[in-house]
């Protein structure tokens, strides 16, 4: 099942100079068929018989998501439907013929649901709050609810890597928790859930392909037009270390998929309080007196100035 799930098939000679962009965009298919199918997998996000309501937002990443998923689907070892769905939040100005006739064109299953959560979020927020957790809660619900009326078995998020880096480094500076996005979850109403098949995806790749593509991009005049946000400040913090330390992203990316608790603090985690000496060796113990083998781990600090500022 993997094999056809993940493409691994081998790129062929150097092409001409002539044919380097349409190379490279291949590549670019083909790693991001790779990397969702891999997610798929990993964690059993899609099975026989789902219908996968996909969240279109009308940005690129969910534009991103909905595009792969159907050329994941038409190669798939299984059979599942898709559904999109958007959620038309009343917001002045925009452009709500967009999505149904790319939809309608594309020739997929939609759903539009007309809801007023602008009027809601501008009524209860104050002028120059941060809008986002109010604006988030609401969607959400009305997405559970419209899942519930669509007979949808998951719910199709478009996070990729860099918001689930950026989510984990917003846990740990601001809310004291290391914590990040799922790449699956049960939802908190312990209805649905929920999967982020772009978990493995990174960013820049999400732009390329939306370029590539030419999604009607629309732009979110609610909580993006909103500056020196929290979640703004900490994906250009890595941003500017992707520049200047190639493979850290990637690094961190990979520390989140191996936890050690015995090397934490949490003691709900792991039972420190009962913990003893056993005799036995043991090569995951502890090395207390070892330097950690950490490059350029002095430089780190000083990267994180662009979150206090």
């Amino acid at each position: 099942m993997n094999a056809v799930w993940i493409d691994d098939t081998p790129e062929a000679g150097a092409p001409s100079n002539s044919l380097k962009i349409e190379r490279e965009t291949h590549k670019l298919e083909k790693r991001l068929c790779r990397q969702v199918g891999q997610a798929i997998v990993d964690y059993n996000m899609i099975e026989e018989g789902d219908k996968v309501m996909v969240c279109v937002s009308g940005g690129k990443d969910s534009y991103a998501l909905l595009d792969i998923l159907l050329k994941m689907k038409a190669r798939a070892p299984i059979h599942f439907d898709i559904v999109a769905v958007n959620l038309d939040q009343k917001q002045p100005g925009f452009p709500e013929e967009v999505l149904p006739k790319y939809l309608s064109e594309l020739g997929v299953d939609f759903h539009i649901e007309n809801q007023d959560t602008y009027s809601i979020v501008k009524r209860v927020i104050p002028e120059g709050k941060t809008t986002c957790g109010l604006c988030s809660r609401l969607r959400r619900g009305i997405l559970y609810r419209v899942a519930d009326e669509l007979g949808a078995t998951k719910v199709a998020l478009g996070h990729h890597r860099d918001d689930m880096l950026q989510t984990f480094f917003l846990n740990m500076f601001f809310g004291g928790k290391l914590k990040s996005m799922p790449p699956k979850l049960v939802s908190d109403d312990g209805k649905h859930i929920v999967i982020r098949p772009l978990a493995y995806v990174a960013e820049k790749d999400t732009v390329r392909w939306a370029q590539h593509r030419e999604f009607p991009i629309i732009p979110c005049t609610l909580c993006g037009s909103q500056e020196n946000l929290q979640r703004k400040q900490v994906g250009e913090m890595l941003r500017e270390w992707d520049k200047k330390y190639p493979g850290r992203v990637e690094n961190m990316f990979t520390a989140l998929q191996n936890v050690v608790p015995s090397h934490l603090l949490d003691g709900t985690l792991h039972d420190f309080q009962g913990l003893k000496a056993t005799g036995v060796a043991d090569e995951n113990g502890d090395k207390a007196f070892d330097t950690p083998a950490f490059d350029q781990l002095s430089q780190a600090p000083s990267a994180l100035r662009i979150v206090q500022g």
